[in-house]
């Protein structure tokens, strides 16, 4: 799971992402969300370090 990788807590992607923490659990428990929530969940983990690959994803390395 990216946000553990990185370290974070759900409300700390949360604050990040600029959503609910309730929000964040439910994409993790696969509730789909509006695409605008899923962009800004996937721009704030990039953010922090996480690189989308083709069937998963891993840290980035700078």
């Amino acid at each position: 799971m990216a946000r553990v990788a990185l370290d974070l807590g759900v409300r700390d992607l949360a604050k990040l992402a600029k959503v609910a923490p309730g929000t964040v659990s439910r994409f993790e428990a696969g509730v789909e969300l509006k695409e605008r929530t899923v962009d800004a969940l996937q721009a704030a983990l990039e953010a922090a370090g996480i690189e989308f690959i083709p069937g998963g994803v891993r840290l980035r390395e700078d």
